[in-house]
C-alpha cells in the first residue's frame, strides 16, 4: 500500500497494530517499527533478511525521546544535537534498560538520530515513541531512495510505504560513538567528519573493527547490486579492461555523485546488466563516504 504524506495517522495506526511501514528520511527510506514493540521489530529482520546481531537506529522526534532510551548521556551529545539535529547524524550512546535487546543486536548501546524529513518527524510524533528503522531494502542490496525502490523490494511483504519523493542526500547518516571518552567515527555518511570535529573541537578517532560492531551497516556486505561492480581510477585502466573482456551487457558510469549512486545501481539491475564499470575521477576519490559505498558494492 502506498500512502500519501497526509495519511500519516493511518501509517501510525498500522505501526501500532504490528505492521511494518516504510517512510522517507532525508538520507534514505527507512523500514520502521515502534521501539517498544519487539514482535514488530522482529518482522524487520525477517522482511529484510537481516542478521539479528546487526543493530538498528532509533529515530526520535525530540531530545526527550533520546533521554527515554539512552542513559549516561555525555555533554558532547547535546553539543552535537544542537548543531546537527535534526539531520544526517547518528550517535551511539549507552542503552537504557527499558529498550528491548532486539533493537541493539544484544549490545548495551543504542544508535539514535533525529531525521529532518517532515514526514519522518510527523510519523514518530503520531506513533508516540521512537521508531527503529534500518534502510528499507533487502539486506546487502542498495538502499532505497524512492518509494518505488521500496516497493520493488517489499511489495506484499510490509504494511505500507509513505510516498516522499526522492531523498535529499541519497546516502545513509554518518555514525559516531560517544560511549568511550574519545568520540569515534563508526560509519562515513552524509555528514562529513570535519563538520563534526569542528563542533566537538577535537578529532574523531577512527573506530576499531570491534567498535564498529555497535554501528548499523558495518558488519556485513552492503550496498551491492546483483550486477558485478568494478572500479577504475584512470581512463587507460578502464580502456584496457574493455579491450580484454567481453562481458555483456554492461553499464559504464562516470562522475557519480553520492546522492544518485543507489538509484544508478538499482537501475542497472532493472536493465539486467551483468557488470557495472565505474570510472572514479579525482572528485569521487576525495569523497570518502562515496568511495566507502563503492568499495563495499564492489566486494
Amino acid at each position: 500500500m502506498i500512502l500519501d504524506p497526509d495519511q500519516i495517522p493511518l501509517a501510525a495506526q498500522l505501526l501500532l497494530q504490528g505492521e511494518l511501514v516504510a517512510f522517507p528520511t532525508e538520507t534514505v527510506y527507512g523500514l520502521g517499527a515502534p521501539i517498544f514493540h519487539p514482535e514488530t521489530i522482529s518482522k524487520i529482520y525477517t522482511a529484510k533478511g537481516r542478521p539479528s546481531d546487526n543493530p538498528l537506529i532509533a529515530h526520535v522526534a525530540s531530545l526527550a525521546q533520546v533521554e527515554q532510551i539512552a542513559r549516561d548521556i555525555p555533554p558532547e551529545f547535546y553539543l552535537l544535537a544542537k548543531a546537527f539535529f535534526p539531520g544526517p547524524l547518528t550517535i551511539v550512546l549507552k542503552k537504557h534498560p527499558s529498550v528491548p535487546s532486539i533493537v541493539s543486536g544484544g549490545l548495551d548501546t543504542i544508535a539514535v538520530r533525529m531525521p529532518s524529513h517532515p514526514v519522518a518527524l510527523a510519523l514518530i510524533v503520531a506513533v508516540g515513541q521512537p521508531l527503529v528503522a534500518p534502510s528499507a531494502n533487502l539486506s546487502g542490496k542498495p538502499s532505497s531512495t524512492t518509494a518505488e525502490h521500496v516497493i520493488a523490494d517489499f511489495e506484499g511483504k510490509i504494511g505500507a510505504v509513505i510516498e516522499g519523493g526522492e531523498t535529499k542526500y541519497g546516502m545513509e547518516s554518518t555514525v559516531i560513538s560517544l560511549v568511550a571518552k574519545v568520540p569515534r567515527l563508526l560509519r562515513l555518511g552524509a555528514l562529513s567528519p570535519q563538520e563534526i570535529e569542528k563542533v566537538l573541537g577535537r578529532e574523531l578517532q577512527e573506530a576499531s573493527r570491534e567498535d564498529k560492531l555497535s554501528s548499523p551497516g558495518t558488519r556485513y556486505r552492503h550496498y551491492a547490486p546483483s550486477a558485478r561492480v568494478k572500479l577504475f581510477t584512470s581512463p587507460s585502466e578502464l580502456d584496457l579492461y574493455l579491450k580484454t573482456t567481453t562481458v555483456q551487457p554492461r553499464q559504464i558510469l562516470t562522475k557519480v555523485k553520492g546522492a544518485s549512486l543507489y538509484a544508478l545501481l538499482r537501475q542497472a539491475d532493472v536493465e539486467k546488466k551483468d557488470e557495472i564499470l565505474i570510472l572514479c575521477d579525482a572528485e569521487m576519490l576525495q569523497d570518502r563516504a562515496l568511495m566507502d559505498r563503492l568499495q563495499k558494492a564492489s566486494q
